[in-house]
């Protein structure tokens, strides 16, 4: 009489453990089901669903002896065959996958993850550490990152319910909380959209250049003004350089070196590189700042607005078209298609409302660092880490990433 049998193993995990007890049912020709192995803090736990065709005694017999002999335990837990073909069947339940960022891990944060889970009619299949092992006596940056990854399945009662309750969260417990669909675009990203400032760069241009021409405090109203989405993006932009009317080109220069990279910003896009995306800037910004990260990252694509400068004076009004929300939706569907890459395989990232439309044309997209206004119009979120947290978004580990270095 045919037996299925999950033989279920936990003790302390040494090299060859799961060879031996594998052989033993070699030996008896046992047809494997389904297997699955985790080890934490050199403590195995080891599942095997097995189906025997004849006296299952002598095999499970043998086995027992095994895991005695190794100094492990071991449960046998015989499954009926409704049991097992209502298992199969949930194969088909959709999958997302969850991934908590922070700066340390708590109880806290996973509790009430895995209440959202539950409350959703979600079941947890597995949960890894995508982040490397920390040293207690770490300090660097190595040490002020976590990450964890939850595959999930069934069908969600309402994703919008879960993204607004993970961003509750996010603002309450100092984390980040990423829930996508589990695809196989997921895993294979080709083109990343980047907005430049306040998100590729730790400033807005503009508000330095306007420090520089002693309007700051004006122009810095209009951009926070712009960036909540209070103002018509093209028309606050042409306020702004208004004001700039007669400053010397030589200050481009001046604010230039000063501005400071994002952390995790090199390291995210020479992975990137590495791994053969396409990166590109789609910025409210200008392109003499864009075209200088061009050549310090390695950009491939670089749009955004032209500056006119005449007599090495800006004359307080851009060149062209303005990139704004929509121009960049269209740039990003552009290169997009000029690159073969569909729109789920493209990220994109940005702070601001004019970032909108671009972060839900991708298929992942991020509002880095942003209003709360951003945040609940994205899909995912990012405030509590840098720009290459993103690597875990995509499925990356801290292993993976030292191995494409």
């Amino acid at each position: 009489m045919e037996k299925i049998i999950l033989v279920h193993v936990t003790g302390g995990d040494r090299c060859g453990l799961t060879a031996e007890l594998t052989n033993v049912l070699a030996e008896f020709d046992v047809d494997i089901l389904d297997i699955g192995q985790v080890v934490i803090h050199n403590f195995l736990t080891l599942g095997i669903l097995i189906r025997l065709q004849s006296d299952s005694r002598p095999v499970l017999k043998e086995l027992l002896f095994k895991a005695h002999e190794l100094g492990v335990s071991i449960k046998l837990h015989p499954l009926d065959e409704n049991n097992y073909c209502s298992w199969v069947d949930a194969a088909d339940r959709p999958r997302h996958i969850i991934t908590l960022l922070a700066r340390s891990l708590s109880s806290e944060q996973i509790a009430a993850i895995t209440k959202v889970v539950s409350e959703s009619g979600l079941n947890i299949d597995t949960i890894h550490r995508l982040s490397g092992r920390v040293p207690l006596d770490c300090n660097g940056y190595e040490c002020s990152r976590a990450c964890v990854e939850f595959s999930v399945r069934g069908t969600p009662t309402d994703i919008t319910d879960i993204r607004l309750k993970f961003l509750d969260i996010s603002a309450e417990l100092g984390a980040d909380i990423a829930f996508q669909e589990d695809n196989v675009f997921r895993r294979n990203r080709r083109l990343v959209c980047f907005d430049m400032d306040s998100t590729l760069i730790q400033a807005e241009v503009i508000d330095e250049l306007a420090k520089e021409a002693g309007v700051g405090d004006e122009v810095a109203a209009i951009t926070e003004a712009a960036m909540r989405g209070e103002l018509d993006f093209k028309q606050s932009l042409r306020k702004r350089l208004a004001l700039l009317e007669g400053l010397d080109e030589s200050v481009l220069s001046k604010v230039a070196d000063r501005l400071p990279l994002t952390e995790g910003a090199e390291k995210l896009i020479s992975t990137l590189k590495n791994l053969g995306y396409t990166i590109a800037i789609l910025s409210g910004g200008f392109t003499y700042f864009g075209n200088i990260l061009r050549e310090k990252l390695g950009i491939d694509y670089v749009y955004a607005n032209e500056l006119e400068i005449i007599d090495g004076k800006l004359t307080g009004k851009p060149l062209g078209e303005i990139v704004d929300a929509e121009i960049k939706a269209e740039l990003l569907q552009k290169i997009a298609a000029e690159e073969s890459i569909s729109l789920q395989q493209v990220i994109a990232v940005g702070d601001g409302a004019n970032d909108l439309p671009m972060l839900n044309l991708a298929g992942l997209g991020i509002a880095y660092h942003a209003k709360p206004k951003v945040k609940e119009g994205a899909r995912q979120a990012i405030s509590t880490l840098g720009l290459d947290s993103i690597l875990y978004l995509i499925g990356l580990s801290d292993r993976d990433l030292e191995q494409s270095e």
